[in-house]
């Protein structure tokens, strides 16, 4: 496929005037040349449209309408991709260096693989230098899925051609959306996976699914919908998942 491969990235954002500049010129900032972002934007009220049109380059999309929360907004972002290559930066994260995107595509040159994710950071808001937790996410194997296992969301990517024949993102989900859809895609026999193990994404904290006990609480909620909707036992499967995450805090190495 070579310089051929063209890959799309995706940014659901609202009210992120702070922090979308930052993101995209993490994206504009990579070595490989064939990317198209895709903004959508929720309608904010803030000036983060005009913030990412000065930095948006001519074939980028930028979408500005209100929506049915973030799951909706990354539907549409698939939906408006052309790419070969789908893949998710928010709008308060940032690549971890120059080369993600190119050492993304070169794993996309064997023509078997479906997927490719990799590993993630947690950084201090204030200070994204200062890394609270290292999410090592470790080989795929299917086997896992049953313990809870799911690779952290914004470092997937995906054959555009896969979200069209295996779906989107289920809207009955606010917060565990990308959960859902994870164990659908990483359980089909239509999608062979490959983890590139090094960091490709620094996520701010303060998301929606690690800030206050009720949004804790509805995200446990909500995975137990997902697991038991794709067939995971969430007796088993929750307690693994979130003892899972104690290591991540020790594991702060940096790259």
């Amino acid at each position: 496929m070579g310089d051929q491969l063209k890959i799309s990235v995706v940014t659901a954002c609202f009210n992120s005037q702070a922090t979308i500049g930052e993101a995209i010129a993490t994206l504009k900032r990579q070595s490989w040349g064939n990317v198209e972002h895709v903004v959508i934007d929720g309608a904010s009220k803030d000036d983060t449209v005009e913030v990412a049109r000065k930095t948006l380059g001519p074939v980028d999309v930028l979408v500005s309408e209100p929506d049915k929360g973030i799951y909706d907004a990354l539907n549409k972002g698939i939906v408006n991709s052309t790419g070969d290559i789908v893949g998710f930066l928010h709008s308060d994260d940032l690549y971890a260096h120059d080369e993600v995107l190119s050492r993304v595509a070169a794993c996309f040159e064997d023509p078997e693989i479906g997927a490719v994710y990799g590993d993630l950071q947690y950084v201090k808001a204030a200070n994204t230098a200062h890394v609270i937790r290292h999410w090592k996410s470790g080989s795929f194997s299917t086997d896992k899925l049953k313990y809870g296992w799911m690779p952290p969301h914004p470092t997937f990517f995906m054959r555009r051609e896969l979200y069209e024949e295996l779906g989107g993102f289920d809207l009955a989900y606010r917060i565990a959306g990308d959960y859902d859809a994870l164990l659908r895609y990483l359980a089909s026999d239509k999608v062979k996976v490959h983890y590139l193990p090094e960091v490709l994404v620094k996520m701010r904290l303060g998301g929606a699914s690690n800030g206050s006990l009720k949004q804790i609480i509805r995200k446990t909620r909500e995975d137990i919908s997902a697991m038991m909707k794709n067939g995971v036992n969430p007796v088993l499967a929750l307690p693994y998942k979130n003892l899972s995450k104690l290591p991540q805090f020790m594991m702060k190495g940096s790259q």
